[in-house]
């Protein structure tokens, strides 16, 4: 597979923007731009981020605390502080409750390490979230090698009426399910 066709793939996915904030070996605060966040789960309550290997949050991250920052739609300045051209600006930081943040966010989830796994040229961060600040900003989206802003809403209720509707679930207290019988398979024959 071609690297570039495949990253030009990825970039098709339009995905907000987030910066992970931890503490060096130091006590310094650090921070790297990221796009490759993703919610886990709700119970425990686990996010993960993909850093490359060879970056320098990576060297950080392992078994440490750190925070996933969910950058505003005003704070493209601020992804590429910690994407690596600095912006002159005093940065925003915050105390959280087991790492540093960044004020001014669409949504802050500060976490405690809960594991780290091999993800290929990358590494897997697994958080247990023990803080979550929620502001009604807008977030900043990366799409196509380009930051963009959110639009309008293409439906007001998304959930509505969906098999997968967080209210209603799969299934109500109504349904009733029936065993169906499986026929058996005859020994002569392969698959």
């Amino acid at each position: 597979m071609d690297p570039r066709t495949l990253r030009s793939t990825f970039g098709r996915f339009a995905t907000g923007v987030t910066v992970i904030t931890c503490r060096t070996p130091d006590g310094a605060h650090h921070g790297a731009t990221v796009t490759a966040f993703t919610p886990i789960s709700l119970d425990p309550p686990l996010v993960q981020v993909a850093l490359t290997r060879t970056s320098k949050a990576a060297a950080y991250l392992d078994g440490a605390a750190f925070a996933v920052n969910v950058l505003a739609a005003d704070q493209s300045d601020v992804a590429m502080h910690f994407a690596g051209r600095p912006c002159g600006d005093p940065l925003p930081w915050r105390e959280g409750a087991t790492a540093p943040r960044l004020g001014g966010t669409a949504a802050t989830l500060v976490c405690r390490p809960w594991r780290t796994d091999d993800g290929g040229d990358h590494l897997l961060f697994l958080g247990e979230v023990v803080e979550v600040i929620t502001t009604d900003r807008k977030p900043l989206l990366f799409h196509d090698s380009a930051f963009h802003q959110i639009g309008n809403p293409s439906s007001e209720v998304v959930w509505l009426g969906c098999q997968d509707d967080p209210h209603t679930g799969w299934f109500d207290a109504t349904a009733s399910f029936t065993a169906v019988e499986t026929p058996a398979i005859p020994r002569s024959t392969h698959y």
